[in-house]
């Protein structure tokens, strides 16, 4: 089972202090940068295209087709922006791959950066993680006093200033456009577009903004090839990618493996669910992607397979849940999420969330009919694909999905005047002996 991952970006997570540029270093780290300079940008954006990498921030944009949409004839600069705002419930690649290797993302922005023609670049970090920050920032001033990042990098010519800026801390900012907003100092609020980022992004000026992981794949494309990164993984999702287990699997984590990989066998590789129970129902790519059951466990993790079930891969972020778990009770947190986190720019959102959350707590204390089930449906529909960003949509998936699985447990809580589950049989350690 061990050969089934492709530890890459992962590859050096478990060396002796691995974030440091001495450790990166020892792998070969940097050298990649040398290969990238002795080409023509265009070149490296070409390789990038070739290689068949899609964004791995959730949408999956082919990520050399961005960089191509930036107008090299605009006078303006040119910016960078690595959107590093990694807070979705169930989201945990970007911000384990920059406490493990900052290197590996710090030699992905300069090579994306001389791809596209910048010379300044910004990593967005969540400010509630300022642990990541801290050690983001000592990864910058590494590379800094080594000469790979400054003026005349490497005596290639190409000069790059890097910045890492601390967001105050809001899920909107996850979303490109708001993320620009509060790098610019504004309240963290999606744009009207078009414009589009490529052509009047940050400053008003040409922007391509990347996911972390997408950035951090670059160095080894480069290094390795667009043909070794297109071996791996389907057809038309090409590569590798992290893979984030949470909840209730024997052993969660990250698993780096190519896409098209099953959740099945995702599932042996963590020690299987936990003992006496069995797979209830799971999220593909984090809580805003609908959720999926157990008839799924053999559907190929990429782009295509997961959208032709009815979901979305999203950013791998596979929350496990099994038969213990109140379905009803685990949307309403979810919602709770996307109302608080709402930021009240549109009125569908910022009214509907927080009716989607009125419905949803009288449904799970039993209180209502059947017939409300078809008005959280009908509140679904009248903000899905009428907010001004995703986040609206995000918020009603795992409510339609869960209503399309599991109506008769709405029904039960209907029925039984309340849930019928103990939410104490769900926690992580039930079952086990706890000591004071």
């Amino acid at each position: 089972m061990a050969d089934t991952l492709t530890p890459v970006l992962t590859d050096n997570w478990g060396d002796d202090r691995s974030w440091t540029l001495e450790s990166y270093a020892a792998r070969g780290g940097y050298e990649a940068l040398d290969k990238a300079f002795a080409m023509d940008p265009d070149a490296v954006i070409n390789e990038v295209k070739e290689s068949g990498l899609r964004g791995r921030g959730g949408a999956g944009f082919p990520t050399g087709m961005k960089w191509g949409f930036i107008p090299q004839d605009n006078p303006k600069p040119k910016y960078l922006v690595v959107n590093a705002d990694e807070s979705e419930p169930g989201t945990c690649k970007d911000i384990p791959l920059m406490m493990a290797s900052p290197h590996t993302l710090v030699e992905g922005v300069i090579i994306s950066s001389y791809a596209i023609r910048a010379n300044k670049a910004f990593i967005y970090v969540r400010g509630e993680v300022l642990h990541v920050i801290r050690r983001v920032q000592r990864a910058v001033q590494e590379a800094y006093l080594a000469g790979h990042l400054g003026k005349d990098i490497h005596g290639s010519g190409f000069d790059l200033d890097v910045v890492v800026h601390a967001g105050a801390g809001a899920y909107i900012c996850g979303e490109e456009t708001a993320l620009l907003e509060g790098l610019e100092g504004r309240r963290g609020q999606p744009r009207l577009r078009p414009p589009f980022p490529a052509v009047a992004g940050l400053y008003a000026s040409p922007t391509v903004i990347n996911n972390v992981e997408s950035i951090a794949s670059v160095p080894s494309i480069i290094a390795h090839g667009h043909g070794w990164f297109s071996s791996m993984g389907t057809e038309k999702s090409k590569g590798f990618g992290i893979f984030s287990l949470s909840g209730h699997v024997q052993k969660p984590g990250q698993y780096e493996a190519p896409l098209g990989i099953t959740l099945r066998t995702l599932i042996e590789l963590a020690g299987g669910v936990r003992d006496g129970h069995e797979l209830k129902f799971w999220t593909p790519g984090g809580s805003s992607t609908p959720l999926l059951t157990a008839e799924h466990l053999d559907m190929p993790l990429d782009f295509e397979g997961v959208g032709a079930a009815g979901s979305m891969l999203g950013t791998r972020a596979l929350q496990i849940f099994d038969d213990t778990t109140c379905v009803v009770r685990a949307t309403l947190r979810w919602t709770e999420f996307y109302k608080h986190e709402s930021c009240g720019k549109c009125t569908p959102c910022r009214e509907g969330t927080w009716w989607l959350v009125q419905t949803l707590t009288a449904l799970e204390k039993g209180q209502g009919s059947e017939a409300d089930l078809d008005l959280l449906l009908d509140q679904c529909d009248n903000i899905l694909g009428r907010s001004f960003c995703a986040l609206a949509d995000g918020a009603v998936s795992p409510i339609m999905s869960s209503i399309k699985y599991f109506r008769d447990e709405y029904v039960a809580h209907l029925t039984e005047g309340g849930c019928p589950f103990d939410p104490a049989r769900s926690t992580a350690w039930a079952g086990q002996e706890v000591t004071a």
